[in-house]
C-alpha cells in the first residue's frame, strides 16, 4: 500500500513539476492561472491532466485544437515516479526519504528547464540555498558547518574553474546558474558531497558534450548545458556515493 500510495502521489508531482517547468522559465505563476493548452489556450479538465494516460487516451494531441503536446509530459511524470519508487526501496519512509525526494523532484525541473532554455532559474537555486543551511540547523540533513563548507566548495569550485577558464580563453566557460545550482547541492548535502558531484559531473559533462557533438556533428562552440550532469551526479551520491568514494579511497573518509 506504501509504494503504491507512492507511485500515485509521485505521478501528480510530476504533472505539478511540468507546470514548474513550462511557467518558471516565463516568470509566470505556477498556481495561476489553471493549466491550459499553450496553442489554443482553452482551459484543461480533470480528465485532460490525469498523469500519462490522458496522454495515451487523447494520442498526444489536445483534446480542443488537436495540437501535439509534447512527449516531455508523460516523460517527466514518468521520470519523477520511478526515481520516487527508488528512494522509498532505499530509505523507506524516512526523513532522509523526504529531503532527498524533494531534492530530486528539484532536480528534474532544473534538468528540463536547461536542457530547454540554457538556463538555471534562481528563483529555483537561491532560496534552496537558504533551505538546505537552515534544514542543517535543525539536524535535518548535515551539520551547519558541513553545510556552510558545502556551498563554499559547491559553489566556489565552479566559479573558480569557470574564472581560469575565461582568463585563458576570454568565453564564458560556467553558467551562474550551475555555480549556484552547485552551492545549492552543496547546501543540501555538504562538502563531501559536493566534491563528488564536480567530480563526476565533470566526467560525465566532458563525455556527454563530446558524444553530443560528435552524434549532431555541431561546432564544438555549441553549448551545452552543464546543470543535468550535475543532476545525474547528484542522484548517483544519494544511491552509491558513500559505497563508490569507500571503494575508491579505502578507509581515508571513514576513520
Amino acid at each position: 500500500m506504501e509504494l503504491f500510495f507512492i507511485i500515485i502521489l509521485s505521478l501528480l508531482i510530476g504533472s505539478f513539476l511540468n507546470v514548474c517547468i513550462y511557467r518558471i522559465p516565463k516568470k509566470e505563476s505556477i498556481i495561476l492561472p489553471r493549466s491550459h493548452c499553450p496553442s489554443c489556450q482553452k482551459t484543461l479538465e480533470v480528465f485532460d491532466l490525469i498523469p500519462i494516460f490522458s496522454y495515451l487516451f487523447l494520442k498526444g494531441k489536445c483534446r480542443f485544437c488537436k495540437h501535439p503536446i509534447s512527449f516531455t509530459y508523460p516523460l517527466v511524470e514518468i521520470l519523477t515516479s520511478l526515481g520516487s519508487v527508488f528512494l522509498f526501496l532505499n530509505f523507506s519512509l524516512s526523513s532522509v526519504f523526504f529531503l532527498y525526494s524533494f531534492l530530486f523532484y528539484v532536480l528534474v525541473v532544473i534538468t528540463f528547464i536547461d536542457l530547454k532554455h540554457f538556463i538555471i532559474p534562481d528563483v529555483i537555486t537561491l532560496p534552496n540555498i537558504l533551505l538546505g543551511f537552515l534544514l542543517s540547523l535543525f539536524g535535518l540533513s548535515t551539520t551547519s558547518s558541513d553545510s556552510l563548507l558545502g556551498i563554499l566548495i559547491g559553489g566556489g569550485i565552479l566559479y573558480g574553474m569557470g574564472t581560469l577558464y575565461y582568463v585563458f580563453t576570454k568565453k564564458e566557460g560556467m553558467g551562474g546558474g550551475d555555480i549556484k545550482l552547485m552551492a545549492m547541492l552543496g547546501a543540501f548535502l555538504g562538502s563531501k558531497a559536493a566534491l563528488f558531484i564536480i567530480l563526476i559531473s565533470s566526467v560525465l559533462g566532458a563525455f556527454g558534450g563530446f558524444l553530443i557533438l560528435f552524434v549532431t556533428r555541431q561546432s564544438k562552440e555549441t553549448p551545452i548545458p552543464f546543470g543535468p550532469y550535475i543532476a545525474l551526479a547528484s542522484m548517483i551520491y544519494i544511491f552509491y556515493g558513500e559505497l563508490i568514494i569507500k571503494w575508491y579511497f579505502g578507509d581515508l573518509f571513514f576513520t
